[in-house]
């Protein structure tokens, strides 16, 4: 150790253990003393699944954003060059393993030559290639702690559950879900050659598209596990005969959510029993899917379970869901569900409820109420006196607790009332809900009149995109529907006509339609270019050729062949490249 005092230094010597130097062929381990100052400046560490926990804020704020491309760099070029993996997997594990990076940086002092440092440490100390693996696929470091396997360091070792990634990856599911798809149905990555590919026909022979099944399988993937899931087929069956279309049920879809087949199928036939006819049910799901596809129709038992709780026989309450089918809309069960509360908070008879659900519950769906101590602030009264108010005239409840004029004070500003109106109409019809922060945000997001919008819609929709694909590329990628409907026919057709790919490209990576045309061609030139000559892979993704910095793009697309240089230049002063 060192002892630093004012006027001495005191140096003990460096003890290491020799049995330990070549225990393994691949890793050096050396039981080192290390020298020390005022601070630890070097701090080796083997895992990041074990270690990302320990470090320290102060640690991860001393080191830059430029170390932390530099990283990036030399953990791409070690992958790429020395552990041969393909560009794309280099470049994605490198770009999106965050944590993986922070861990290797504290293996040398960020404040010298990090490019230098880090590749004469990866030269010697091979690392888990797990870890920055399933961190680049959208896992925590707490989550892939549990999912590195004990015995093995190198993806290669892992042959089938590589393969089985590539099958996924190359049908065109983020590489960013595949992580919650393994640790979801780890079975999915053990399967043998072509097996995979075989279960994914399976569902488009269902009658669903690509894009739907890709959807689809990244939200559930405990699909993909044994043969078709039965209990999907029937909800897919129940659809057809609502006359949805197949292609449907992929924009009711979040990868947040988590589903149920069977219940959701015993909900269709549960309100078959109530008395919804086909017309109604398949308006009730198309406008509201969430009824269904949040919670797996759970608020409907729960609803149901609410109002026979009341008192109510099972015959009133499926009367006056006949009368009343829009009450099972999202905002609908939200503001009754609310209006119950509000009665049982006051102390009104379970009777009295009742009589006020029998006969007004179209207005407790439809009404969104103040809280009860808001409306006796108002008025000025006891709790049971607003009981007995509401008992005697329950419309002059709806009159003093409703939100209605506060919400209308509430509203956007809009200079032109009618395009406001336009354009919400648009936004309601891709699935926004009127009022909600996602309304409101969307709002100031998309720039343009309601009709310019459908119009830029339509187009992506007639160049051969689902309506469902579309409406859940723009949620994610608004940006692309600020673009004139001339500059997005533009793009598609330089897409599929020009650059030889498919449509669904753009669903993979959207931002396409967002970059101007210059880029676009001269860096497809560039690619074109290289790949005529063998110094580039077919069909890289759109974002690996359009998304990298200029700097990266040189690096790898035009310095990898010794005319390269001179080919660039001549097709940055070209206006028209390919």
């Amino acid at each position: 150790m060192i002892v630093h005092s004012e006027k001495f230094l005191v140096l003990s010597p460096v003890v290491y253990d020799k049995s330990n130097v070549l225990q393994n062929s691949c890793s050096v381990s050396l039981n080192i003393r290390y020298f020390r100052v005022s601070r630890l400046v070097f701090k080796p560490q083997s895992s990041m699944a074990e270690s990302i926990q320990s470090s320290s804020s102060g640690s991860a704020s001393r080191i830059s954003r430029a170390a932390k491309i530099e990283a990036q760099t030399v953990l791409f070029d070690y992958l790429h060059s020395t552990r041969s993996f393909s560009f794309m997997d280099a470049e994605h594990i490198s770009k999106n393993s965050p944590h993986f990076l922070q861990n290797l940086l504290s293996n040398i002092d960020p404040q010298k030559d990090v490019a230098k440092s880090l590749s004469r440490f990866l030269r010697y100390n091979p690392i888990n290639e797990f870890e920055p693996f399933f961190e680049s696929l959208g896992l925590s470091p707490s989550e892939i702690a549990s999912l590195v396997p004990k015995s093995l360091m190198f993806l290669r070792d892992d042959s089938v559950m590589l393969d089985n990634f590539h099958v996924l990856s190359d049908y065109g599911i983020p590489r960013i879900k595949i992580g919650k798809m393994y640790k979801e149905a780890r079975e999915i990555f053990g399967y043998d050659h072509g097996l995979l590919a075989l279960k994914l026909k399976a569902y488009e022979n269902l009658g669903l598209s690509k894009p739907t099944v890709i959807k689809l399988v990244s939200c559930c993937p405990s699909l993909l596990v044994g043969d078709v899931d039965a209990e999907f087929s029937g909800v897919l069956e129940r659809f057809k005969v609502l006359r949805m279309k197949n292609d449907e049920i992929g924009g009711f879809l979040s990868g947040k959510g988590v589903y149920d087949w069977g219940r959701m199928l015993d909900t269709l036939n549960f309100l078959d029993t109530v008395g919804y006819t086909e017309e109604q049910l398949g308006n009730l799901f198309k406008t509201n899917p969430a009824l269904l596809f949040q919670g797996s129709g759970k608020k409907v038992y729960v609803l149901f379970g609410r109002l026979l709780k009341l008192g109510l026989s099972m015959n009133e309450v499926c009367s006056l869901f006949i009368l009343t089918p829009h009450i099972l809309s999202v905002n609908c069960t939200k503001n009754l569900f609310k209006a119950l509360d509000f009665l049982f908070s006051i102390v009104m008879p379970i009777e009295d409820i009742a009589h006020i659900v029998s006969t007004h519950m179209e207005l407790m769906g439809s009404c969104s109420l103040k809280g009860p101590k808001t409306v006796c602030r108002e008025l000025n009264v006891k709790r049971d006196e607003l009981c007995q108010i509401i008992k005697e005239d329950p419309l002059k409840w709806f009159s003093v607790a409703s939100k209605s004029e506060v919400q209308s004070s509430g509203q956007v500003a809009s200079t032109d009332s009618s395009k406001y109106l336009k354009k919400t109409a648009f936004l309601l019809r891709l699935g926004f809900m009127e009022n909600s922060d996602e309304m409101l945000k969307a709002l100031k997001q998309f720039r343009g009149r309601g009709d310019q919008l459908q119009e830029r819609f339509d187009c992506l929709v007639n160049a051969g995109l689902d309506s469902n694909v579309v409406k859940n590329l723009i949620k994610h990628a608004p940006m692309v529907l600020n673009q004139s409907k001339d500059v997005i026919e533009k793009k598609i057709d330089c897409l599929k006509n020009r650059l030889g790919y498919p449509l669904e490209s753009v669903v993979a990576f959207p931002a396409y339609l967002c970059y101007d045309m210059k880029r676009i061609n001269d860096r497809f030139s560039m690619y074109v270019w290289l790949r005529e000559r063998g110094a580039a892979k077919a069909m890289l993704s759109l974002s690996t050729i359009i998304a990298c910095s200029d700097a990266r793009f040189v690096k790898y697309f035009v310095e990898v062949h010794p005319e390269g240089p001179a080919e660039w230049e001549s097709l940055k002063k070209s206006s028209h490249s390919i």
